[in-house]
């Protein structure tokens, strides 16, 4: 039999906070810590639920010199969860470090199943869903030309994160890179109040968000070659 898990990774809404399982609650209830990348954002959400726990801070600025000191007292029988400020951990934030450490150490790590941005987004998307890649967020600067020169030639749906002001410069470099006939689709804020998503070419998206300044979280989801 399987031993109890040392560290859970838990999944946390993306924005209804009605979207938590059950499970992620009892866990979140029962463990002796929670790792979480923002105290107050982290805060809002246990205290909505009334569950009142530790929080420690564990950040990519901090990860590195945090780890040691949660690996040892995992090994000393403390239960932790980490949590990231929305969506599943380690999917472009903080987690990925931290469960290769624990593995290392033998200790046990289960990740609970929850709430990810592309997940809904590529669904809404209409763009074929049974091959994708996700990339998440492209290089700002260095590695961008080269990663993007690959992806024109992906055959599989593409998947990005991208920030609300950097969306329409992504937009006109996949219309350079894509070509501007490129089928996308672009989500955001996903099941929040203003939830929307936009379906066209590249170019047509581009023209839209270029006359419509968006907000929130962004997932573009991009038709493979």
């Amino acid at each position: 039999m399987r031993p109890p898990p040392n560290l859970y990774i838990v999944p946390t809404p993306i924005g209804n906070l009605e979207d938590i399982t059950l499970r992620a609650l009892r866990v979140l209830k029962e463990v002796d810590f929670i790792l979480a990348e923002d105290s107050r954002t982290s805060g809002n959400l246990l205290n909505h639920y009334n569950i009142d726990k530790k929080i420690v801070s564990h950040h990519k600025f901090n990860e590195h010199k945090t780890i040691d000191n949660i690996i040892e007292r995992l090994r000393n029988g403390a239960t932790c969860a980490l949590v990231s400020d929305a969506g599943t951990p380690a999917i472009s934030d903080p987690g990925y470090l931290l469960v290769r450490e624990c593995i290392k150490a033998g200790l046990t790590v289960e990740c609970l199943p929850g709430a990810t941005a592309f997940v809904p987004a590529l669904v809404n998307s209409g763009i074929p869903a049974n091959q994708f890649v996700f990339e998440g967020f492209l290089p700002v600067k260095k590695g961008r030309h080269t990663r993007l020169t690959a992806l024109a030639e992906e055959p599989r749906t593409m998947i990005f994160y991208e920030s609300p002001h950097r969306l329409v410069k992504t937009l006109v470099q996949f219309a350079g890179y894509f070509g501007d006939d490129r089928y996308a689709s672009v989500s955001r804020e996903l099941s929040k109040m203003f939830e929307e998503t936009i379906r066209g070419s590249v170019k047509e998206l581009t023209v839209h968000f270029d006359n419509h300044q968006p907000k929130g979280e962004i997932v573009i989801v991009v038709a493979g070659k």
